[in-house]
């Protein structure tokens, strides 16, 4: 007999069962654990239950943005040519009426150079007879050609419209350009800054002048800041609209999606503050703008059927 349950069973297995064996205690609980566990969970579905009545979840309509430099003229050529020399740097202050880009003119200077020979061969016809009328009235069409001339010769050399820095410089000596495209950019001392944010459309009915617009600068990542919104779009309009009001300079940077509209918020200053340290705003800086739009309870958020039993309203 020992033999075969040698053969069915393991050996160590057999020493164990015949070994002393002691049986285990019965589990015993504590009634005092066990209570104050139970007022503890049910206090705290309580809570969980009267914060998700009361507390709000925020809901906000967002969208990029860019900060708008107002005050700032933009120069751009009115005929196409070659830059023959760029006369100042970025950062550069300049006073009004000084040269700052010069494109090549041989023509326009061969042109009048002709034209002053011609009207000094017509006075000298006059200054010999007075009587001459052919050579005044040659003098008279010489005299409006040299003018048009001289303004064309001086169109070739783009000067500051007003004093200010020079903030933005986009060519170089021997650059070809073409008619409209903008060159340099002169800062005036009269500076203004606004915030321009493209947020979705169907959220243009909640949206009012007077609320606030949470913005935060691409490069700035968690700092804030809080403006306030001066105008909003009467029209709600597409990516290709989005982009014409834009301009090229700065429309191909922005990732623009279905419709939008388009929101002004007035920046009270021309610098920010990070971590101590004081910034310019710059045209055309990127940003994300977040306005907040309605408000609602926790509770209807999880179970929105229950909007209509209590009363919801957005606000």
């Amino acid at each position: 007999m020992e033999a075969v349950r040698s053969k069915i069973f393991r050996e160590e297995a057999l020493r164990h069962h015949e070994g002393s064996q002691q049986e285990g205690d019965v589990l015993r609980i504590s009634p005092a654990w066990t209570r104050w566990t139970y007022w503890t969970v049910l206090g705290l579905l309580l809570v969980a239950l009267a914060y998700s009545l009361l507390g709000t979840l925020p809901e906000y309509a967002s969208g990029p943005a860019l900060v708008k430099v107002d005050g700032q003229s933009q120069l751009t050529v009115d005929a196409p040519g070659v830059v023959s020399s760029v006369e100042v740097r970025p950062g550069q202050q300049v006073e009004q009426g000084q040269a700052l880009v010069r494109l090549r003119s041989e023509e326009e200077t061969v042109s009048l150079e002709r034209i002053q020979r011609e009207f000094e061969l017509q006075l000298i016809r006059i200054l010999r007879d007075p009587s001459d009328e052919s050579a005044r009235q040659a003098l008279t069409s010489l005299r409006a050609e040299r003018e048009l001339a001289e303004a064309r010769q001086q169109a070739r050399t783009l000067r500051a419209p007003q004093a200010g820095v020079v903030s933005d410089l986009r060519i170089r000596r021997g650059q070809y350009v073409t008619p409209g495209e903008s060159v340099v950019s002169i800062l005036g001392k009269d500076v203004t800054v606004s915030l321009v944010a493209l947020l979705p459309g169907g959220y243009r009915p909640t949206l009012e002048p007077g609320r606030p617009l949470r913005v935060e600068l691409d490069g700035f990542t968690h700092e804030y800041h809080t403006f306030t919104i001066e105008s909003v779009g009467d029209q709600i309009v597409g990516p290709a609209e989005i982009r014409r009001f834009l301009g090229p300079e700065i429309s191909d940077a922005l990732q623009l999606n279905g419709p939008l509209v388009v929101v002004r918020a007035r920046v009270p200053s021309s610098t920010f503050t990070s971590n101590g340290k004081t910034f310019n705003y710059f045209d055309g800086m990127l940003a994300r703008a977040d306005a907040r739009v309605r408000e609602e309870r926790i509770l209807v958020a999880l179970i929105p059927g229950l909007k209509g039993a209590l009363g919801h309203e957005d606000r």
